[in-house]
């Protein structure tokens, strides 16, 4: 019995099916197939029921799962442990980035990490706000880039990147585009938020941290704003708004500079502010911990 066979084992029992185990794994469904026949025939006891189309966990293989899974972390432990005091990290980090954000000291932070720890494979999933938290909290998921309302997510250890109001954007020439669309400042005039709810809204989809600044204003002001259309990316959104389709609402600084836009304006009545942060679990293994550190340095950097 080895490691890699329980590894096959866990795989198969968590997909249920032999096919996806082996994707899973990344070796062939027939060799998936026989280190597990080679584990239960060391084990004397077959592992699984392969009469239906899902493989299914004999009473012999339920009893297993939780020791095999014990030991496959006990070896990971080993690995990290050893890596911490000998200043190697190994092993893998999952990072999550909110759809339609790209944040370049996050990318610089993700390749000086790399440089340092060339033993540790990054992943890069993107995902609505509310599913990267969950995932950060499940364990899928290692250190994320989320949009937040108000303040960050509960049980999580945070770092604040950015924290603002948000700005409704409108074309020239739109009811709320203001005579000549900016003060003698430089800035956008405000608006209030009943004025903008008073159009049709091209705005981020639930789940993420702007949606969740503007859903929450509009409850405590007791309005409902029509939704026309829904984006994840701020220069769709900015696009849309452009084309006459709505009034687009966003950060100052996801407002894109576009040839049709005046300058965006603040909504100042509205005084919840839309976050992006970088949340993690507080605890974390070695990698997740140096990671964290690069990202800290990469958005604190002047």
């Amino acid at each position: 019995m080895d490691l890699r066979q329980l590894e096959y084992f866990v795989a198969v029992a968590e997909e249920r099916n032999f096919t996806r185990a082996a994707e899973r794994v990344h070796i062939s469904q027939s060799g998936v197939s026989s280190q597990i026949r080679q584990l239960e025939r060391e084990l004397g006891a077959e592992l699984f029921d392969r009469s239906g189309r899902t493989a299914r966990l004999t009473v012999a293989g339920k009893a297993a799962l939780e020791h095999a899974r014990a030991a496959l972390a006990a070896a990971h432990a080993v690995g990290q442990a050893v890596g911490e005091v000998t200043d190697v990290i190994r092993g893998q980090v999952v990072v999550g980035m909110v759809v339609g954000c790209t944040v370049t000291p996050l990318f610089d932070a993700l390749a000086a990490f790399h440089q340092a720890h060339p033993g540790v494979e990054i992943t890069l999933v993107e995902d609505a706000s509310e599913q990267l938290a969950d995932g950060v909290r499940d364990g899928a998921v290692d250190l994320a880039l989320i949009g937040c309302a108000g303040g960050t997510p509960g049980g999580l250890d945070a770092f604040t990147v950015v924290s603002e109001r948000l700005v409704a954007v409108v074309p020239a020439g739109h009811p709320l585009a203001g005579p000549g669309g900016a003060d003698s400042d430089g800035g956008a005039d405000p608006v209030t938020l009943r004025e903008v709810a008073g159009h049709p809204l091209v705005c981020m989809p639930r789940g993420t941290g702007l949606r969740g600044v503007l859903d929450q204003a509009c409850a405590e002001q007791r309005l409902d704003p029509v939704i026309a259309l829904q984006a994840s990316a701020p220069d769709a959104i900015a696009g849309l708004a452009a084309r006459g389709l709505g009034v687009g609402v966003l950060s100052e600084s996801t407002a894109p500079r576009h040839r049709d836009l005046p300058a965006a304006r603040p909504i100042a009545d509205v005084d919840i502010p839309a976050l992006l942060a970088l949340v993690w679990r507080g605890t974390h293994p070695p990698a997740v911990r140096e990671l964290v550190a690069h990202c800290r340095r990469a958005f604190t950097r002047p």
